[in-house]
C-alpha cells in the first residue's frame, strides 16, 4: 500500500469531521428556523440543540475509538450518543412534515457508528429496529405515508453504514500492510543476527570449552609437573590461535556479500512489500571488492526503502561501478539517516567511493553509490 496508516487515518477522520460540522450547522439552523416560525417551542428547540450538539460532539470520538481499536461491544459513549439521538428525533415538530428527514438522519448516523462496534448480524437487526421505529414514529406524528418515510431512510441507512464500514476496513488494511512490511524488515535483520550468532557459537563453543579445561589442568599441574603444565598451556595457545583465525574467517565471510544474491533478495523483499522492482545490472567487469561494496549498498538501500518509504516502484541500476536506487515513496518528512546509511557512507568513503541519498526534484528518492572499479 502506498499510503502510511496515519495519513490514511487523518484523511478519513478529518473528512468525516468536516461533514459532521456541516451537519451540525445545518440542523441547528433548521431548528432555529422552526422555533422562529413557531413550529417547535423554545424549550423543545433548546433541548433539541443541546442534544444535537451532544450527539455530534461525541461522534468524532466514536470514530476514533473504532479506528484505533477493534471494539466488539457498545461503549458508554455510544449509548449516550443513542440517548441524544433519540431525544432529538422525538422532538420532531408535528407540523411541517416535509422537513422531518433532517432529524431522521441523526438516527441513521448513530446506526452507522454503532455498526463499528457490533457484529454484522447485530448491525442488521439494529438497523431494522432503528429505521422501523423512527419511520413509524415520523409517520404517526405527521401526515406522511409510512412507506414514503421507510424507503428513503432504509436506503440512506444501508449506504451510510456500508460506507462507514468500508472506510474503516480500508484504514485497517493500510495499517496491517504497513505493519507487515516493517515486520519483514525486522525479521530479515533478526535472521541475519541469528545466523551470525549460530556461526560464532559453532566455531567457539567447542574450542573455548577445551581451552577452559586445559587451562584448569595446567593450573593444577603448575606446582606438580611444570613440564606437562607448559605442554598444556602450549596447546591452549594453539587452540586460541586457531579459534581466532576461525572467527576472523567467519567475520570475513559475513562481511563479504554476493551482489547477485543481494539483488535477488532485494527484488523479493520489495515485491513482497507491494513495490514493483526493476533491475538493470551490468557489473560483470567489476572487481570482487567493488561488487562487495555494491552488494552492501543494495542491502542497505533495500532496507531503507522497506523501513522508511511508501514506495510502489523501485528501480535499481548498476553501470560502471555506479549504483542508483530510485523509488517513488518519498515520506512527507524524510527520516534522519540511520546507522545503516551512515555506516555505508563511511565504508564507501574509506574505499575511495562516494555516496548520497536524497529526494529528487521530481518527487522521488535517489540513493547513489559509486565505487572504484
Amino acid at each position: 500500500m502506498a499510503a502510511r496508516p496515519e495519513t490514511a487515518r487523518k484523511l478519513l477522520l478529518y473528512w468525516m469531521d468536516a461533514v459532521i460540522v456541516l451537519l451540525v450547522v445545518l440542523m441547528v439552523t433548521i431548528t432555529l428556523l422552526h422555533a422562529t416560525a413557531g413550529l417547535i417551542s423554545p424549550l423543545n428547540a433548546t433541548i433539541t440543540i443541546v442534544c444535537l450538539l451532544g450527539f455530534f460532539g461525541l461522534f468524532p470520538f466514536l470514530l476514533r475509538d473504532a479506528y484505533d481499536a477493534r471494539p466488539d461491544r457498545p461503549t458508554p459513549k455510544l449509548l449516550i450518543a443513542a440517548l441524544f439521538a433519540a431525544v432529538a428525533v422525538a422532538l420532531l415538530p408535528h407540523q411541517s412534515p416535509q422537513d422531518t428527514p433532517s432529524w431522521l438522519e441523526v438516527g441513521v448516523l448513530w446506526l452507522s457508528a454503532a455498526a463499528l462496534y457490533v457484529p454484522l448480524a447485530v448491525t442488521v437487526c439494529l438497523g431494522v429496529g432503528v429505521v422501523g421505529l423512527v419511520s413509524g414514529y415520523t409517520a404517526a406524528i405527521s401526515d406522511r405515508a409510512w412507506p414514503d418515510v421507510l424507503i428513503p431512510e432504509t436506503i440512506s441507512a444501508i449506504v451510510l453504514t456500508s460506507a462507514m464500514l468500508l472506510w474503516r476496513w480500508l484504514w485497517w488494511t493500510i495499517r496491517d500492510a504497513h505493519d507487515s512490511k516493517e515486520a519483514k524488515a525486522r525479521l530479515a535483520v533478526s535472521e541475519e543476527r541469528l545466523r551470525f550468532a549460530r556461526d560464532l557459537h559453532d566455531l567457539l563453543g567447542h574450542s573455548l570449552a577445551v581451552i577452559t579445561l586445559k587451562s584448569e589442568l595446567a593450573a593444577k599441574l603448575a606446582t606438580k609437573d611444570a613440564g606437562r603444565a607448559a605442554d598444556e598451556m602450549g596447546q591452549v595457545r594453539r587452540l586460541a590461535g586457531d579459534s581466532l583465525a576461525e572467527v576472523q574467517q567467519a567475520v570475513h565471510g559475513y562481511r563479504t556479500l554476493d551482489l547477485d544474491e543481494e539483488l535477488a533478495g532485494a527484488r523479493a523483499a520489495l515485491e513482497a512489500a507491494g513495490a514493483r522492482c526493476l533491475i538493470d545490472a551490468r557489473a560483470d567487469g567489476l572487481s570482487p571488492s567493488a561488487r562487495t561494496l555494491l552488494a552492501w549498498a543494495v542491502r542497505e538501500g533495500a532496507t531503507n526503502v522497506l523501513k522508511h518509504s511508501t514506495a510502489t516502484r523501485c528501480a535499481i541500476t548498476i553501470d560502471g561501478g555506479v549504483l542508483e536506487m530510485l523509488n517513488d515513496g518519498v515520506p512527507e518528512q524524510p527520516p534522519v539517516p540511520g546507522n545503516g546509511l551512515r555506516g555505508l557512507s563511511e565504508r564507501l568513503a574509506t574505499a575511495g567511493g562516494s555516496f548520497s541519498a536524497e529526494p529528487t526534484p521530481s518527487g522521488e528518492f535517489l540513493l547513489r553509490a559509486a565505487v572504484p572499479t
